[in-house]
């Protein structure tokens, strides 16, 4: 099984909300192998995980049911380079994890393999065609400070 190399360095970024205090931590890609064709992966997939917090941010218990998703779709979901995972937002009662792939039905196929021995989850996924990865573009643009991991 290949190891996706298309991301090739990862970076966090903080946001604060400028009424409540509340942060929301976000991880993504800081730069993507070169020769790699954004329009190969033209599919955004947005998976969506709400939960209930007086923080903004999951109890341990709860993150660490996200740490096993996030574990489980990794082989699985990032073999032969099929999908991109290019952002992780953490806060306000919400991680949403945002990759690109090639195709709406095998990203499907992966997820739900990776998935079948995992309880229900409560999480929503949506997908939209985005082949310039406009969404994407419009995040990187607005980060000011980045801390490299």
């Amino acid at each position: 099984m290949a190891v996706n190399s298309i991301v090739v360095m990862w970076a966090t970024a903080i946001s604060t909300h400028t009424e409540n205090g509340r942060k929301i931590i976000w991880r993504f890609a800081e730069a993507l192998a070169p020769a790699f064709d954004r329009t190969s992966q033209p599919i955004r997939i947005n998976i969506v995980w709400k939960y209930r917090s007086e923080t903004g941010v999951p109890v341990t218990e709860e993150r660490e049911r996200m740490d096993v998703l996030e574990d489980k779709l990794k082989p699985l979901v990032e073999q032969d380079r099929f999908p991109t995972l290019v952002l992780v937002s953490t806060g306000e009662n919400i991680r949403e994890w945002t990759y690109y792939a090639e195709s709406e039905h095998g990203f499907a196929a992966r997820f739900d393999y990776a998935i079948t021995d995992m309880p229900e989850l409560p999480i929503e996924v949506h997908c939209t065609y985005d082949p310039t990865w406009d969404m994407y573009g419009k995040f990187r643009a607005g980060v000011n400070e980045t801390v490299i991991d």
